[in-house]
């Protein structure tokens, strides 16, 4: 006699394919604070544009899953709903690389390695959460949850500590345009790392 799961698939594809989309997301962000580190920044586009085409494949592959399998492990919409979360890292960090490879000649004074440095972590982290959520372990997935939320904490700090800087009078309007600009892409990166944590946090919440 055969299972329905025989039948229809145990619906574990969409586990693996979420851990692509993570991984590719965290990739993005791993190129771009290896970028900020270099003495000369000098923006190579490819690895974030390889990141988001990764992504997107991973996207697509989920959409197309969903449209054709009968069972999933966890309901669809929280499929989608995590799925969605983490395609928007990639692609706040690629607005990112694209604005800076436009303006470097102006942004060299300014050092982004350490702000980048917690986008990295905090993408880390969003694929430790994603890896784990097919165990979903409350524990576990609180722990992270907790971690990633210290991570935007900080971030959050070190933003109050540039506006200081941008209201110092030191630097002239350009300086003061970029800086804000370009902080701000990376914090709102941080907090779409931060959404997927909280959306892959509710699933496992729901589900345990």
């Amino acid at each position: 006699m055969f299972s329905l799961q025989t039948i229809f698939g145990s619906g574990a594809q969409f586990y693996s394919l979420l851990d692509d989309a993570a991984t590719a997301a965290y990739d993005s962000a791993k190129a771009l604070h290896a970028m900020m580190r270099e003495g000369d920044r000098q923006p190579a586009l490819d690895a974030f544009k390889l990141a988001r085409l990764r992504e997107r494949t991973a996207a697509e592959k989920i959409s197309q899953a969903l449209v054709d399998s009968y069972i999933t492990p966890i309901e669809r919409e929280d499929i989608e709903a995590l799925g969605s979360a983490l395609h928007k890292i990639p692609k706040q960090i690629e607005k990112f690389a694209d604005r800076y490879a436009l303006a470097t000649q102006h942004l060299a004074h300014i050092d982004f390695a350490p702000r980048a440095a917690m986008l990295e972590q905090a993408a880390e982290v969003v694929v430790q959460m994603v890896d784990e959520l097919e165990r979903m372990n409350l524990d576990r997935m609180t722990k992270l949850n907790e971690k990633l939320r210290s991570i935007e904490n900080e971030a959050d700090r070190l933003m109050l500590e540039l506006y200081r800087e941008i209201y110092s009078g030191k630097l002239d309007s350009l300086q003061m345009f970029l800086l804000k600009e370009f902080f701000e892409i990376l914090e709102k990166a941080i907090d779409r790392c931060r959404e997927a944590g909280v959306v892959t946090y509710q699933i496992v919440l729901k589900n345990s």
